[in-house]
């Protein structure tokens, strides 16, 4: 690949005149000199901070440079990568801008030329006492700048302040506007273009006093701000006051209420010390009363005890004679008793014999009915048997049937054996059909994968898929799915190699055998489901079997092993289009051994294309000095190839699946026949055996009624053998009945003389009950008066020990209210009442109800006085003293905010009207410029509020048709060349306006028509060419034929190639002389 060798730039003067070259070659002196003298470049035109020379080196593209610009229009002409802007960067950072300005990298390191380790840039400003020469020495591992002023070291600060003395603003838009903030100066707000023309062609003092105002305005609102919260705290207080002041007068009411409620708690105990004593007095009386009562009682209680006794006595014996009776008629009872039982046990006696007889007649009639039925039964046998006849002719029968039998059996254990070789070996295909499809699955498995992948990175591709599946049926003729799915690359390490030759776009893009599908394809993807896929069509004729353009065992040599297209397996189709469009079939792939000796595999084997085992080669052939340029990408890792399937295995075990399915059916129809004939033998042999069993059926029954026969006969026997005599079973009966009716009586009688016996002791018994009841009726009568009266006596002792209990109680508290009494009005034990609470106390109520009455009545009035402490008073008094001091503070505050804003109008008036003179200055410019093109713009101080100085801004209108009106500039509304155009002429504006040294404007007018570029670029010349103006630096990739330039432009032509001089040959001298030759040459011509 060609290299770029040493850049030049230079000054040539526009127009090819003699006098020009005449000036040219005086002003730059001798031979090798490129710093003209001070005095030669004042009168040259130079202003003040005007740039007299730039010098890089090591910088961007630059080994060496050096750039000498005219005092007016330098227009910098070059092709596009040649070191244009390169300049405007030089310009930028050797006057101290930061990289930011420039709108590029971030790190100053990044600005020198790549493997130097030091890179610098040299400015030579003009000045009238003497030109100063800045230089910035950049270093990359550092990445830190060291400075200096006419070769002598110097801070940065130093610079900034020399450049600063000079008015050069290299971070100012409206001053320097590079390439890539062209399109941000109309993204700029109207206040940071206000401050911008401020600082670009203002007075000094202008933007000064425009962040006085700022700043001032922030101190009048925060002024104002605390003349508002101090004036409203006032007020607060003020009314807080106010509405306390009825607290303060209600607190001392509610004082005189407390300081009675406090005289009428210290009088209570005194009153109920005195009424608890009156009781306890009262107590102490009844109780003595009550003791004498009780010691009479006691007296008569004692005969009546003694009465009590005597009775109880009677009563306990009269209660033995009770339970003797008791216990005689007691054992009386149970004497009768038995007697019952025993007759009760001789009627069971008499019933058992009557059911024993009963039985035996049941059984008698019972064994005469059996006998009947078994003669019966053995007739209905032997007539059963006479009707089977004879049965020795049944078993040659049999023996027949058996014989057919056996050969059935053997005819079906043959069909058996034929049945479970089939189902053997169907069992076997179905394990080799079950390997097939395992494998079969994993590799469409790696298919999923495959298509998992399309679908996470390509959700669309993948959607489109999955609606292809479902609708092929739309499509004339075949439709592939995306490329990546179609291929299948046979080894997964060199999926890379397709994956970097086939751009993704194609990889995903769908295949259509038709023009017409394709385009069915595409709308109804595109329009109704709104997805974003690509779609191929292939070529007419097949390019799949294309042979490559040189045979693969000529580049073995090199270390080249394969062909693309031999590194995977796709449809036909595929193939071609891939074979037509990306030549697969004719680029190689190689080793390491074709990376080591790549040069030699260029040159010699003449490929456009190869790849070796971890990079691309892209051969090319320059057009113009036919040189082979070479490049090389390192390969991207592979990311959906490397799901690899072999094709050639799935479609052997697809066909080998078919294979076993053919087999499947044979042996379905085989197994079929064998059990029709397995059903039919079958049939045969239910049939043999039904005959069989008839058969022995008959022989068998024959048998077997013979022996139901014999045994029915000695059934009968049996019967006919056992029988009873009923007679003498019934007298036996009788006369065991008869002895036990001579028994019941006897027990009858001796039951008759026990009753009577127990009748007489009963007797005997009551009136024995009677006198015992009537002796416990006089007892408890006597025992009733008796506990009436030792009721009556308990109920005084209780009386008396509660009167005891009072008493001591009463006495107790007693003590307890004297003690609280003299607690509440501070007395000591030996103290009596003070005088002044017995005169208080004598106008108070003498009684407890009376006094809580009143004191309840002062509690209810006190409460009304809810939320007032001995506080308040203080609280209003220190808010009084506040309010005198926030008012001395307003006021001091109110004179110092009307002192602000005396100041802020004095300094308004010295900002604001050099402003607004200023801005129509500009305004008549910018509206010329735009009226001679036929548009209208207009540029206007913009404010929403006069006093918010930090909102003032510079509007800019434009219209560029007589069909609308003005609208704001701004990045949407117009286009790039009209906002472009817009730039342009508002620098111009400021440009005869501008007191700074040196404009820069980097390629604005790349985005404008021809017509406006034209006319804009006239107007540059005028009015960067006149008198009056500073320098200016156009940067222009290209110009319009048949400009207007003028003598005072200088044209500075950027070239680069490899067959530049190096700065050292490059002589301007002999240069020019060569080149008035030639003109003169042709002019004798």
């Amino acid at each position: 690949m060609a290299t770029t060798g040493k850049r030049k730039a230079d000054a040539d003067v526009s127009r090819s005149k003699k006098t020009a070259l005449d000036h040219e070659e005086a002003r730059w002196g001798r031979r090798g000199s490129l710093l003209p003298p001070p005095s030669r470049a004042m009168l040259s035109g130079f202003v003040e901070g005007s740039i007299v020379r730039i010098t890089m080196e090591n910088f961007l593209t630059y080994d060496t440079c050096e750039v000498i610009p005219g005092p007016n229009l330098n227009m910098i002409v070059g092709a596009n990568g040649t070191g244009k802007s390169s300049i405007v960067c030089a310009i930028c950072l050797g006057l101290a801008g930061k990289p930011s300005f420039i709108g590029r990298v971030d790190k100053v390191c990044s600005y020198v030329k790549r493997g130097c380790a030091k890179g610098s840039v040299e400015i030579e400003l003009f000045r009238a006492s003497g030109n100063v020469i800045i230089t910035r020495e950049i270093d990359v591992l550092k990445n830190q700048s060291s400075w200096l002023i006419d070769k002598r070291s110097a801070t940065q600060k130093a610079v900034e302040e020399q450049i600063a003395a000079l008015n050069i603003q290299v971070g100012n838009p409206c001053q320097f506007l590079p390439q890539d903030k062209v399109g941000e100066f109309a993204k700029l707000s109207k206040v940071e273009l206000l401050e911008a023309t401020e600082k670009s062609i203002g007075p000094p003092e202008m933007h000064k006093f425009h962040c006085e105002l700022k700043n001032f305005r922030e101190k009048e609102k925060l002024l104002q701000i605390a003349c508002k919260e101090k004036s409203d705290y006032l007020e607060k207080l003020k009314q807080s006051n106010e509405r306390h002041k009825q607290d303060v007068e209600r607190y001392y009411e509610c004082k005189r209420h407390l300081d009675l409620i406090e005289m009428l708690e210290a009088k209570r105990p005194w009153v109920e010390y005195e009424n608890v004593r009156q009781q306890y007095e009262e107590i102490k009386q009844n109780r003595d009363q009550l003791k004498e009562e009780l010691k009479k009682l006691k007296e008569a209680q004692g005969p009546l005890t003694q009465k009590i006794q005597e009775y109880e006595k009677r009563r306990r014996q009269l209660d033995n004679q009770v339970k003797v009776k008791s216990n005689e008629i007691r054992n009386t009872s149970y004497k009768c008793k038995e007697k019952q039982d025993a007759l009760e046990k001789r009627e069971k006696q008499i019933e058992e014999a009557k059911q024993a007889f009963r039985m035996k007649r049941d059984d008698e009639d019972n064994r005469l009915q059996k006998i009947s039925n078994t003669r019966k039964m053995i007739d209905d046998l032997r007539n059963e048997i006479e009707s089977i006849g004879s049965c020795e002719n049944l078993q040659p029968q049999i023996d027949s049937l058996n014989r057919d039998l056996k050969q059935l059996h053997e005819e079906k254990s043959a069909i058996d054996v034929e049945i479970n070789e089939r189902l053997k070996e169907v069992e076997n295909l179905k394990k080799d059909q079950e390997t097939i499809t395992t494998r079969i699955r994993c590799l469409d498995n790696l298919l999923k994968q495959r298509e998992e992948k399309l679908r996470t990175r390509y959700r669309d591709t993948h959607d489109a898929v999955m609606w292809l599946r479902k609708n092929k049926n739309r499509f004339k003729k075949t439709v592939f799915e995306p490329i990546v799915l179609m291929i299948h690359v046979k080894d997964y390490k060199n999926a890379k190699y397709i994956e970097n030759h086939i751009p993704s776009n194609d990889l995903r893009s769908f295949v259509f055998e038709s023009q017409e599908d394709m385009e069915y394809f595409l709308k109804e993807m595109r329009d109704h489901l709104k997805l974003r896929v690509n779609a191929v069509c292939i070529p007419s004729i097949t390019y799949a079997n294309r042979v490559p353009t040189r045979a693969l065992n000529d580049l073995k040599k090199y270390g080249l092993f394969s062909y693309l297209r031999e590194l995977f397996d796709a449809p036909q189709f595929v193939m071609s289009y891939l074979c037509y469009q990306h030549h697969v079939h004719d680029v190689p792939v190689g080793t390491e051994k074709t990376r080591a000796i790549i040069e030699q595999v260029i040159h010699e084997t003449k490929l456009k294309q190869l790849y070796t085992a971890h990079e691309k080669y892209v051969v090319k052939t320059s057009v113009y000095s036919n040189d082979t340029i070479s490049s090389n990408t390192h390969l991207k890792t592979a990311q959906f190839l490397t799901f690899t399937v072999n094709v050639q295995e799935r479609r052997q075990l697809e066909e080998q699946d078919k294979e076993i399915k053919e087999r499947f059916q044979t042996l379905d129809i085989e197994l079929t026949t064998f059990h029709e004939k397995i059903k039919h033998l079958e049939h045969r042999d239910n049939e043999f055996r039904n005959k069989k069993k008839d058969l022995q059926d008959r022989k068998t029954k024959k048998n077997h009624l013979e022996q139901k026969i014999g045994s029915k006969l000695d059934s009968l026997k049996s019967l006919e053998e056992t029988t009873y005599n009923l007679e003498a079973e019934e007298k036996e009966t009788n006369a065991k009945i008869k002895e036990i009716n001579v028994q019941k009586a006897m027990l009858v009688s001796e039951l008759l003389s026990l009753i009577k016996d127990c009748t007489t002791l009963n007797v005997q018994k009551v009136d024995l009950v009677l006198e015992l009841a009537t002796e416990g009726y006089e007892k408890n009568k006597l025992e009733r008066e008796y506990k009436a009266t030792t009721l009556n006596l308990r109920q005084l002792e209780q009386q008396f020990n509660d009167f005891g209990e009072t008493k001591r109680r009463l006495l107790e508290k007693c003590k307890e209210l004297m003690k609280k009494a003299r607690n509440v009005c501070n007395l000591g034990p030996d103290q009596s009442i003070p005088q002044e609470y017995q005169t208080a106390f004598q106008d108070l109520p003498n009684t407890v109800e009376e006094i809580d009455s009143l004191l309840a009545e002062e509690k209810t009035r006190a409460s009304c006085f809810t939320g007032l402490n001995a506080s308040v008073v203080e609280d209003y008094k220190e808010r009084a003293q506040e309010i005198q001091q926030l008012t001395e503070e307003l006021e001091q505050k109110t004179n110092e905010l009307d002192n602000y804003r005396q100041t802020i109008s004095k300094v308004k008036e010295r900002w604001l009207n050099p402003l607004k003179h200023l801005v129509e200055q500009i305004n008549e410019k910018f509206g010329s410029f735009f009226s001679s093109m036929q548009c209208a713009g207009e540029v206007d101080l913009h404010t929403e509020n006069e006093e918010d100085y930090d909102k003032y801004g510079i509007r800019i209108r434009v219209k560029f048709r007589s069909s609308t009106t003005l609208h704001e500039l701004t990045s949407s509304h117009q286009s790039g060349g009209e906002r472009s155009v817009s730039t342009m002429l508002y620098l111009m504006a400021l440009q005869e306006l501008n007191r700074c040294p040196f404009r820069v404007v980097d390629e604005i007018n790349q985005g404008m028509d021809p017509v406006n570029e034209r006319r804009v670029f006239e107007m540059v010349v005028k009015t960067a060419c006149k008198e009056t103006t500073s320098q200016y630096f156009l940067i222009t990739p290209k110009l319009l034929q048949n400009l207007t330039y003028s003598e005072k432009m200088t044209v500075l032509f950027v070239y680069n190639g490899p067959y530049m001089l190096e700065p050292k040959k490059y002589n301007l001298k002999a240069f020019l002389r060569r080149r008035r030759r030639i003109g003169v040459s042709r002019m004798d011509q």
